[in-house]
Parts: structure tokens; sequence; C-alpha cells
């Protein structure tokens, strides 16, 4: 089994795609700014710590086969999480580690050839969160690196306001919001750990952006 580094453990994405793979049996090493707010569990490695210290990424990072990144892109008291973008990448090329990042929602497409989500009526109180989120992408997308990375969009309704249930099915997509028969796109958060997990243990999408939904 590997070993997996979980930034944002305490989150809710985070904390499901840390059950998601020690349930799997791998390692993880959980960090947060608050490890008092992790529950103890056989597997799990707590770390208490930020992306934004290079030097405690770069020791942190050492020795896992993949990277988890699952915090907001945008944080308020502490710089876009676009900022370390370029450290996570460096860390991640240099441990050999692949690098997972939980994105956002407001960058797909709500129909081929556009627009984006984020350009047709989105709420305004989430418009930073997910305009910060779009940065991230682009910056991943145009980094000169050898670290291989994936960004898994949830679907537009996903959080623990509306946390669903886990079913083991679900649709896979790629810059296109995915959206029901009825026109609603969730996804559970026990579900989208299921995708995200997946993808670590079997790599189907390189240095690219996929989506999950219902």
């Amino acid at each position: 089994m590997s070993t997996v580094v979980v930034f944002g453990v305490t989150g809710y994405a985070g904390g499901h795609i840390a059950r998601e793979l020690l349930d799997r049996g791998h390692s993880v090493v959980g960090v947060a700014r608050n490890v008092g707010k992790v529950a103890p569990r056989e597997g799990l490695t707590v770390r208490g710590g930020s992306l934004y210290d290079p030097a405690f990424v770069d020791e942190v990072v050492r020795g896992a086969d993949a990277v988890v990144i699952a915090v907001h892109a945008h944080q308020g008291d502490e710089p876009d999480l676009v900022e370390a973008v370029p450290g996570l990448l460096d860390a991640a090329a240099k441990a050999g580690a692949r690098l997972g990042v939980v994105g956002g929602a407001g960058s797909l497409l709500v129909a081929e050839g556009g627009p984006r989500v984020l350009d047709t009526g989105f709420p305004e109180e989430y418009r930073p969160e997910a305009e910060a989120h779009a940065r991230v992408l682009e910056a991943l997308k145009d980094a000169d690196t050898k670290a291989d990375w994936f960004y898994l969009s949830p679907a537009g309704s996903f959080g623990s306001f509306d946390p669903g249930e886990r079913t083991g099915a679900f649709r896979l997509g790629t810059d296109v919001l995915i959206t029901d028969a009825a026109g609603r796109s969730f996804i559970s958060g026990a579900d989208y750990a299921i995708a995200f997990a997946d993808e670590l243990d079997h790599p189907a999408h390189h240095r690219t952006r996929f989506t999950v939904a219902y």
C-alpha cells in the first residue's frame, strides 16, 4: 500500500478522502493547522503545518507516493492557494509523488464550448473561492514541471451543507458540468472520495482536470 499526504485533513473533502484511503489500507499523513481536530486512527499520522511553508512541505512530502491538496483556494488570512502551487509541484517532483488537487466546479463549462459555470449567474458570495480555484487550475496547466498531477472538480453541489450518502455509483467527465435528468449537479462527500482514491490507485488522468457527479 502507498503513503499519501493529505493537506486539509480536517476539512470536508480532505476528511472524506483520508477515510477512504485508510479504509483501502493506505498510510495517510494528515496535515492541518489545528491537529487537535483529528481523531486517532490506525494508519494515520497527523502533522501540524502549512502548505505555505516550503521547508515543511518538502519534509512532510519526502517519501510519499501521493500528495492531496484539499484546502480552500481563497484563504482570506493567507495568500491564495495559487501562490503555493509552484512549491507544491516542486516538492512532489523531488519526492516522485503524484499531486492530486480537490478542485472547484466554477471553472467547468455548462456545455461544450462554454461558457463557464462562473460566467452564468454564479452566486457572488462564492465567486472569490471559485475564481481562485480557476487560477489554481490554470497555474497547474501552465507549470513546467516533472510532477504528475490531476485536478478533480466536484459537481455543482458539494459540501457539508449537502453531504449525501455513499453509493459507489457516479459518472466521470472532463471539462463540462455533469447534471442529472432533473438538471441537478450533485456528488456526496463519500462518493467524491471514492473517485479521488480510484484515481490515486489506478491513474487514468495525467496533468489534466476531470469531474465527477451523479
